[in-house]
């Protein structure tokens, strides 16, 4: 999509379809309103007044042929309160503009903006446009797939003087959005092309692409780390293990901050098998390490002054002769012995050895992103991901991104009891500890390898998906967790 922003009157905007923000009233309000009022001879404050349209939250109205406009078609986007107005809005609006455009078969769009924060809000009308106009279409053989596309979208603001502000708004938004819309394409991909080695081949050529350094290591080199969860979970497959490690370096001075992602290209569940039925979504168990990647390439992208470290450990969980089995016994990179209950708690043995090479880098933080437990459905559903951390600075910073962002975090508690649940009397640990309390009593076995560094976990099953559509979030993977980190990664203070 071709991105441009310009100084202009909104009457002199010349394209197919200029986009307008209303917050909600009984009138139109402000200059431009009280204007498309006057040359609609009223029609508009009619609209308010009877409430066919009246800016609220999550409504729209097109008009055309506007006297006096430029613009064939004008879209006036609701926001709903003013009060309550934030960059979700902008982003929310913008997301429901894109779809309705498309449905008008339009191909160019201009967004018109005369209030504070434009930086803001340019960056939120590019994520809401380019969002919600996302179709996952790479495997379609239709030569028609593109027809639909939206090519142009360009951000006008009154003054000359604001253009420097809705241009590094702009570039962030398509940075994000960008990043967003490849993590979402990663998910997506089907177990016979992405698997761990092809994966660790797209980490090489991002990295190659966006200068950071990445280095990955495969079979022998796992086994040389000592890394016996992580193998263990790949026993089964003839798809083996590979672990990737991606840096990046925008500050000459301070301790890393290290990113754990989740990367299970399959889940079948191994030897404890999943049924059947809707097995084939389990491509998507990737998605934290597509996440974590995605991110530390934006923050590079974007030159952020802090230091990054991306861990991700990829694995592909199939059921074999050669598969873990349940009650078998295997010893972690850390040295602690775990018993196997369940052969589909998988994704927290990988992180397990993750989270103990996180301490060779001397991190200020770890902070780790997992499709990690089924029970996060009865926590937050579809909505929103539950974390838990243990640094109260952390968690607050995680909280604001979640607010600018949009991205909907909920913080949990870390209790003893979770942690009692995942003693083994064979073991040190045992990697499940039975239905009550799922998601807590799997955060509780990861901090067992967690060392004196403040801690982050953020459990994004379900979230990682849309089940039905949201304005910026089309039906199916979502990306969730790029925009909430890229965000507290570019805001970021010291601990």
């Amino acid at each position: 999509m071709k991105l441009s922003c310009h100084a202009a009157g909104f009457l002199d905007v010349a394209d197919e379809v200029l986009a307008l923000f209303c917050c909600q009233g009984d009138q139109p309000t402000g200059d431009t309103l009280e204007k498309i009022d006057i040359l609609t001879d009223g029609d508009l404050g009619e609209m308010f007044k009877s409430g066919e349209f009246n800016g609220a939250s999550g409504t729209d109205i097109m008009l055309r042929r506007v006297p006096e406009m430029a613009a064939k078609r004008v879209i006036l986007a609701g926001l709903g309160d003013k009060d309550k107005t934030g960059p979700d809005a902008y982003r929310q609006a913008a997301g429901r503009v894109g779809k309705m455009i498309m449905r008008h078969k339009a191909k160019s769009v201009s967004f018109y903006y005369d209030g504070p924060d434009v930086a803001s809000v340019a960056a939120a009308v590019v994520e809401g446009l380019v969002l919600g106009s996302y179709r996952f279409l790479q495997y379609k053989t239709d030569k028609d797939k593109e027809r639909d596309k939206i090519e142009s979208l360009s951000f006008v603001v009154p003054q000359r003087g604001r253009l420097r502000q809705a241009e590094a708004g702009m570039l962030q938004g398509d940075l994000v959005s960008s990043a967003v819309v490849q993590g979402r394409d990663l998910a997506g991909m089907p177990g016979n092309d992405l698997y761990p080695e092809s994966f660790a081949g797209i980490a090489q050529n991002l990295a190659k692409k966006y200068k950071f350094k990445c280095r990955v290591l495969g079979p022998a080199e796992i086994k040389k780390q000592r890394m016996g969860a992580l193998e263990a979970v790949g026993k089964g497959s003839d798809r083996k293990p590979h672990f990737v490690v991606l840096e990046y370096h925008g500050h000459p001075k301070d301790k890393p901050i290290v990113l754990v992602g989740k990367g299970i290209t399959f889940d079948s569940g191994g030897i404890s098998l999943k049924p059947g039925l809707g097995m084939e979504e389990m491509k998507g168990d990737m998605s934290g390490a597509a996440v974590m990647m995605m991110v530390l390439a934006t923050v590079a992208r974007l030159g952020a002054k802090v230091n990054l470290v991306a861990l991700l450990p990829l694995a592909e969980n199939m059921p074999s002769g050669g598969a873990s089995r349940p009650g078998d016994i295997i010893t972690s990179r850390a040295g602690q012995t775990i018993e196997i209950i369940s052969t589909d708690a998988e994704g927290r043995l990988i992180l397990a050895d993750a989270l103990d090479y996180a301490d060779t880098f001397n991190p200020q933080a770890v902070i780790d992103i997992a499709t990690l437990t089924g029970a996060a459905l009865y926590i937050l559903g579809y909505a929103g991901a539950p974390f838990v951390g243990t640094n109260q600075k952390l968690n607050d910073g995680l909280r604001a991104a979640a607010e600018r962002t949009g991205e909907k975090i909920w913080e949990l508690p870390l209790w003893n009891e979770f942690a009692e649940q995942m003693k083994s009397p064979v073991a040190d640990l045992k990697n499940s500890g039975g239905k009550p309390s799922g998601t807590l009593a799997a955060s509780s076995f990861l901090k067992k390898f967690v060392k004196d560094w403040p801690w982050a976990h953020i459990d994004i099953a379900y979230c990682d998906v849309e089940p039905s559509g949201k304005p910026y979030v089309p039906k199916g993977p979502t990306g969730f967790g790029i925009r909430l980190l890229v965000d507290l990664l570019c805001h970021w203070k010291k601990l």
